[in-house]
Formats: structure tokens, sequence, C-alpha cells
């Protein structure tokens, strides 16, 4: 999940990547420890909002040495002094605002006739379940524990139908792909392929930031998480790369390197994500809801990567040069930088068992993601047979997915979220509200493309009031698609199109998705130029997917 409050595989408060002496003369790049495997171990790293130079990840202690030690300082502590007992339970005025929205739509709200007393109770409780996800009174999964909960007491939903989501195939990929990404960080082989790109194109700091979003983009559809890409992966490489060149966070030399690379990284990860089905989980949330609203493609890996690659490949193309005169780095040449990066890469030594097991894993189950449909394996067979040689292989064990929280709570509160517009669909109420804002559209005598350039926009820019990709998706996907559908658009056109939007607004603030949560707690980029250039990079992308898209799905048929 790409939420703020979801990620667990983010950046350490402690230094991660390259061990620093004030002593050794050695690059700041190159240093090392000697001790290469400890920080395979560990499964959780924090997000620091005023971050530290990144030193060896080798240097990590395991989990186990590290919650020993907490947990005796805990004791220590508990033992001398006496802690005031913290607060629990929800937060006062978001808790009250959540529920009164729901109320006021129960009870207040007049009931249109063409609506049943469960649907529009069913809607009530559904939009404070929203509003909670929106003012999160509560953690994610806890309020749409309470959401469903509700659904289940006033007797709008039996516990069946309130809980059917949780077979639902799309949720479980999704859950698997949180476990293919802690391989990847694991293994240290996403770290790998992008020292590579480093090595081979990091001879000017534009050619470095192509070197890093190239291989972002190589990674993406193997490594389902943008969040987990961005703080496992790209956000230790870059804070090495420029603290090594001078540029510090949280100073005037942040310029000098780090905060063109940091926002370059971070625009350039939403095109990343477009590009493959697979490459982030709302994707397959989109295709779900899509289904249930009568939008089905074929062959869905291969027609979604056949269908964006034009358009994602330009707008890839074009963000580091775009970025480079309008957010210009002081330092405009890193000669250095190939050098390090191939020392890096020697110091790592050969690649190991396990990174060629995920590699093989990765190709057998992207593989099976393309040809599946055609022997009869779906995605999620494929994905559980990636994970189970993972397991059986030792690169994962069963420890490392208990410790993986975030994707078990996705689970959670996205079944809830999911089970929830299905019921919304099957009442009725996706059909009614679109047909009310169609007719709307229509009155004003708006014809097909102009409805749906509104909607889309209208469905981007509300990401403003969102911390959660996934959230938006679960919240108003379903219900905007099934409006470009009565508004006259062609069903898998529209369909597409949200799901584009849907990683594209990922970089419009700083908590607009996980990874943006990520570069912006790293300290190299100023609170209003995230906003400033998430806003004008929108434009960008938009009129990039408009025009260039545009012309390309007319070339495939979509309209």
């Amino acid at each position: 999940m790409e939420s703020l409050a979801l990620h667990s595989l983010s950046l350490s408060s402690k230094p991660t990547l390259f061990s620093l002496s004030t002593t050794n003369k050695t690059p700041f790049f190159l240093r090392t420890t000697t001790t290469t495997t400890l920080h395979l171990r560990r499964p959780h790293l924090s997000l620091s909002s005023s971050p530290k130079p990144l030193h060896s990840l080798s240097s990590l202690k395991p989990l186990n040495a590290a919650a020993s030690s907490s947990s005796s300082t805990t004791t220590t502590t508990t033992t001398t002094t006496k802690q005031p007992p913290s607060t629990t339970g929800a937060k006062l005025i978001p808790l009250i605002l959540s529920i009164s929205i729901g109320l006021i739509l129960r009870f207040i709200v007049p009931r249109p006739v063409e609506l049943t007393l469960q649907a529009w109770q069913l809607l009530a409780i559904f939009l404070s379940t929203v509003a909670g996800l929106v003012l999160n009174p509560l953690p994610v999964g806890a309020w749409a524990f309470l959401g469903v909960t509700a659904s289940v007491v006033t007797k709008t939903l039996p516990f069946p139908t309130a809980f059917c989501a949780f077979t639902n195939e799309v949720i479980w990929l999704i859950v698997i792909s949180f476990f293919f990404a802690r391989g990847f960080v694991k293994t240290g082989l996403g770290d790998r392929i992008a020292t590579y790109f480093v090595k081979w194109l990091g001879k000017s700091t534009l050619g470095l930031s192509y070197g890093l979003t190239i291989s972002e983009a190589l990674v993406a559809p193997a490594m389902p998480s943008t969040t987990a890409r961005a703080g496992g992966i790209f956000l230790p490489i870059i804070k090495s790369l420029s603290i090594s060149s001078g540029s510090l966070p949280g100073g005037e030399s942040r310029k000098k390197l780090g905060s063109y690379l940091i926002m370059n990284q971070f625009q350039c990860a939403g095109n990343s994500s477009a590009l493959f089905l697979t490459a982030a989980a709302q994707n397959l949330l989109c295709l779900k809801l899509a289904e249930e609203l009568g939008v089905k493609i074929a062959s869905p890996w291969v027609f979604w990567l056949k269908t964006a690659s034009v358009p994602a490949f330009v707008a890839l193309l074009l963000t580091p040069l775009i970025l480079y005169k309008l957010y210009p780095p002081e330092l405009k040449d890193t000669p250095e930088a190939p050098a390090l990066a191939a020392e890096k890469l020697k110091n790592m030594g050969p690649v190991t068992r396990n990174e060629w097991v995920m590699v093989g894993t990765m190709l057998l189950a992207v593989s099976l993601w393309v040809f599946g449909e055609r022997i009869g394996v779906s995605s999620v067979v494929a994905a559980m047979l990636g994970l189970s040689l993972l397991l059986l292989l030792g690169v994962l064990d069963w420890n490392d997915c208990l410790n993986e929280k975030s994707a078990w709570d996705t689970l959670a509160w996205f079944a809830v979220l999911v089970g929830m517009a299905s019921q919304l669909t099957n009442l009725g109420i996706v059909s009614w509200m679109s047909g009310c804002v169609a007719n709307g559209l229509k009155s004003m005598n708006l014809s097909w493309p102009a409805a749906f350039g509104i909607l889309q926009a209208a469905y981007f820019f509300v990401h403003y009031l969102f911390a959660s990709q996934t959230g938006h998706v679960g919240a108003l996907y379903s219900a905007f698609l099934a409006m470009n559908i009565a508004s006259g658009v062609p069903g898998v056109l529209a369909a597409l199109a949200l799901a584009y939007n849907t990683n594209l607004f990922g970089a419009l603030t700083h908590y607009s998705s996980g990874q943006a949560a990520v570069y912006y707690g790293a300290g190299y980029v100023d609170l209003p130029d995230v906003f400033k250039f998430g806003f004008l990079m929108a434009l960008i992308n938009a009129a990039i997917w408009t025009v260039v898209g545009g012309c390309w799905w007319k070339i495939l048929g979509l309209y």
C-alpha cells in the first residue's frame, strides 16, 4: 500500500548505507564495514523527519538484538521512573467529525425515492469510513474495522457479505506484492541494479538522474510498491551520492545535488508505477473495481503495458530534463560517480545465491503475469507460486512475512473498503450517483471528451484531501468510473485513465503517498517546493498523457 501510515520499508533515522570516518580518506561513497549480512535480517525501517547522513546498512543491528536492547532499556526505565500513561483511543475531534458526516446523511438528508433504506444506510456508513480515512481518528485498519462492525451491528449487511472481500484475489495479490518487495530489499538486489545504472550513466548530474529513473522503471514490475522502492533502494543511494558531493540535508548545500535528485526521483516514480500493472498495488485494485462495473480487460498485464508505454516513456524521458531546467542542481558534473559505483559493486562482491533466486522467481512471476491466462494460471496464483519458491529456498522466511505489518494491515482495510464499494454497486448507489452527475453534465450540452476531461481533473485534484493512493481508489474510483461511463466515455478508456492518474497524483504533496513521505523526510526539499513543483509537474504530466496518450490510444482503438 502506498500510504503514509503503512510503510514499513522506509528510511531509518540512523545511517543506512555507507560508513563515515573522519580520518579515513577513502571517498564517502565507498566506505563500508566488514560485516555485510546483518542488515538483511532487519524487517522494518522507520521514517525520520530529520534524517542523518547515511552509513552502512551492514552496520544496523539485527532485529533481535535491537529488540533486546530496546527491551532492556525499557525495563530499566520503568524500574527507576514512573512514566505518565500514554494517551490512547480515538482523537476526539476527528472522531466526532467522521461520525457526524454519516449521521447527518442518514437522519437529516432526505433519502431519494430511488434508493432503499439499506442502500442509504450503507452509504452513510461508507462516507463516515472514508471521512475517517482522511481525518484519521484512528489508524486506517482500526477505523475500517469499526466501519465494517457498524455495518454488521446495524444489520445493514449480514456478516458473510460484510467480510466477503477478504477472499478477493486482487487483495491477496497486493499482500503478496509486499513480500516480494521485502525480498528485493533483503537480498540487496534492488540496490545492486540501481548501482549499475549509476556506474553506466552517472558522469553528469543529468545522466545520474536518468540512470536512477531507468533503474526504477526496470525494477518496478517486480517490486510492486513505490514506497518500498523509494525507502529501500533509491533514497539511500541518492543520499549517499549527495553527501559524498558535499550536498547535505537541511542546509543550503542541499541544492548542490540532493534537492534535484530527490525531486526528480519523486516526480518520476508515478510514471514508473503507471507503466506496469504490477508496479503498484493500487493498479490491481483499479482493475478489480472496473471489472465489478462491467469493464473487463483481456490479458491485463500486456494490455496495460501496451496502453501506458508511449505516454509513460515520453514522461520519463522529459521529466529529468524539465526539472533540470526549472529546479537546477548547482553541481552539473559528477565524474567520480561511475568509479565510485564500480568500487561499490566490487565491494558488494558477486551476485549472491539469494539474488539469483530472486531474479529467477521474479522472471517466472512476470512471465506468468504476461502469459498465465493462456495456460489457466491467474495473477494471484502466479504470485503465490513465486512466494512459495522464495520461502522454500530460504530467500524469505515466515517471520519476514509476519513482520510485514503493512501487508496484513492492507489486507484488513482494503477488504473492508472493497467490500463496501461492491455492495454500494449492488444496491444501486453508484449507478444513482453517476446518473445524477451524468445528467448534470448532459444538461450543459458537453460532449463525452469534455465530460471525460472534467471528471479526470476532478478525480486527480481531489487527492489533495487524501493521504493514500489506495484509500483514494477505494473511496472514489468506482463512482468516478461509473460517472464516466454514464457520460458516454468508452469504458476501457475511462478505467485506464483513472488508474494512470491514481499513480500520477502520488507526487502532488508531501503527504499524498508513501513515497512522498519518504522523499520529503530526507530533508532535501522545502515544503513550498513540494507543493509548487507537485502542481506544476501535474499539469505537465496531464499535457503529456492527454496529447501523447490520446493519440496513442486512438491508434490502439480505445475510442
